[in-house]
């Protein structure tokens, strides 16, 4: 698992450093996959768990186990996009790519997430169906940038020889387009965003 993190751009002043950045960002990830979603639990888990991770992972924590305070503004401190592009190779090694496996790609606004000042937080998901597994996700402002942000998401994953399934929004030129340069099948529905097509096929794939 570190190997996918390691050379992460650490943006802490390193006279201010106290815990390693990677073994936070190992452990943490380690507490939300367990079921942890606020700093707190995230922590206290950790705590734990502190042994296990020394024996199994082969951690130091050479402080012990950071406080949430320090694990939630390492987190808000780190690059986005970076961590993202690691967390998503690492999913896709961890899980395995299964024979001809079916990824369907949903977006979805995430309830309770907005506000009177924010809009509420829309989640683009590539979801592996036989390993069970989100292999990627991206945030997006909202239903229209769905568009955009799907090429950019498969940009990301292996999808050689799987099927990518998505709804009538993915029914684009540039999605296919980066499908098949991306070596993969795909199934897509058809509705009225694209009459012309509608009209030539006759049906609803």
């Amino acid at each position: 698992m570190s190997e996918y993190f390691e050379g992460m751009t650490d943006p802490r002043q390193e006279a201010k450093v106290k815990h390693s950045f990677i073994e936070t960002i190992m452990i943490v990830i380690c507490a939300v996959i367990a079921g942890c979603d606020v700093w707190e639990d995230i922590a206290d888990y950790c705590r734990v768990k502190e042994a296990w991770f020394r024996e199994a992972l082969g951690l130091e924590l050479a402080n012990g186990i950071p406080s949430h305070d320090t694990m939630e503004r390492i987190f808000a401190m780190l690059n986005p996009k970076e961590f993202q592009e690691r967390f998503i190779a690492w999913v896709q090694h961890a899980c395995g790519k299964q024979s001809r496996e079916i990824i369907s790609v949903d977006g979805k606004t995430m309830r309770g997430s907005g506000s009177e000042e924010e809009k509420p937080i829309h989640m683009v998901s590539a979801w592996a169906n036989k390993a069970k597994a989100v292999f990627g996700q991206m945030a997006v402002d909202g239903k229209t940038n769905e568009i955009t942000a799907v090429p950019e998401l498969l940009e990301l994953l292996d999808i050689e020889g799987t099927i990518i399934t998505a709804d009538a929004m993915s029914c684009q030129k540039e999605i296919v387009r980066k499908i098949r340069e991306k070596g993969a099948d795909y199934v897509i529905g058809l509705k009225d965003n694209q009459p012309k097509l509608r009209q030539e096929t006759g049906v609803i794939i």
